[in-house]
């Protein structure tokens, strides 16, 4: 079956025919934020206002169900107590699903499409810095993209100076001021990085190690929005962590860390709100 997102469909109007999807089955025309939650971010969906609606990611045009466990394969609509909507992504199509750069973006072209000015990226990473515990939220403040690939296409030269806004980061460290911050280095995947590749992130100044969210930043300052970026520690990466990596591991530190961080991130929203 051919998916709207094949060659040749325009990723914009495929967005766009989304953005009407959603704006016709949450019954709200506008979004002013949108939040993708990665791994462990989940409870926050619950805690960042009134749901007026909550929708199967696959009623919307160019979506798909999310191929890991953790994402919840749906979209919601919700109200802040100060009146803004805010667009709950919870699914997110992973680089290594195979599907292409702009499955990839989709979701974020989505968000902007209803409006959306701030994007909020959240995910579950490995940490490379040995001062950091599993289950610790940390700020993105750059990023390294290592998958070779790009959402953009033909002669598109997007300026990448300040994509992690230092003004949203400023906000969540009023919120929290213990929060630390590193540049996020988006491997391939779906194995987990060797020793050795964890090593090459640290050398070329990298602090996280992860399968996400730069692909989709890109996209968002693409479409003019205003990108937060948060990592949950979920382990320390390899080589970093005295053992073995599992996917396991990662799902029971973000069900362990899953209330502080969630509402730390509400709290975040709420202000950007």
């Amino acid at each position: 079956m051919t998916h709207p997102l094949d060659q040749p469909a325009d990723p914009f109007d495929v967005a766009r025919q989304a953005a009407d999807d959603i704006a016709r089955l949450t019954g709200v025309a506008h979004h002013d934020i949108a939040v993708t939650l990665g791994s462990g971010w989940g409870a926050a969906a619950d805690l960042i206002g009134e749901t007026v609606a909550t929708i199967p990611a696959t009623e919307v045009t160019g979506f798909s169900k999310p191929a890991l466990e953790g994402h919840v394969g749906t979209l919601r609509s919700v109200r802040t107590p100060a009146g803004s909507h805010v667009l709950v992504i919870g699914a997110r199509t992973h680089y290594y699903e195979g599907h292409g750069t702009r499955r990839v973006a989709h979701s974020v072209r989505t968000a902007a499409a209803t409006g959306a000015t701030v994007m909020v990226l959240t995910n579950g990473a490995g940490g490379i810095k040995d001062s950091w515990q599993p289950g610790q939220p940390v700020l993105i403040s750059d990023h390294i993209n290592l998958t070779g690939d790009t959402p953009l296409e033909g002669a598109t030269f997007i300026d990448m100076t300040d994509l992690y806004s230092a003004r949203l980061r400023e906000i969540a460290r009023e919120v929290d001021p213990t929060l630390d911050e590193g540049v996020y280095c988006q491997f391939r995947g779906p194995q987990y990085e060797t020793p050795a590749e964890v090593q090459m992130a640290k050398t070329i100044g990298g602090h996280i190690v992860g399968m996400s969210t730069a692909l989709e930043a890109i996209a968002a300052r693409q479409a003019g929005m205003e990108v937060l970026g948060f990592s949950l520690i979920t382990n320390l990466a390899a080589g970093i962590s005295p053992t073995a990596l599992s996917h396991q591991e990662v799902i029971d530190a973000g069900r362990e860390a899953e209330g502080r961080i969630s509402q730390l991130l509400a709290h975040v929203i709420g202000r950007i709100a």
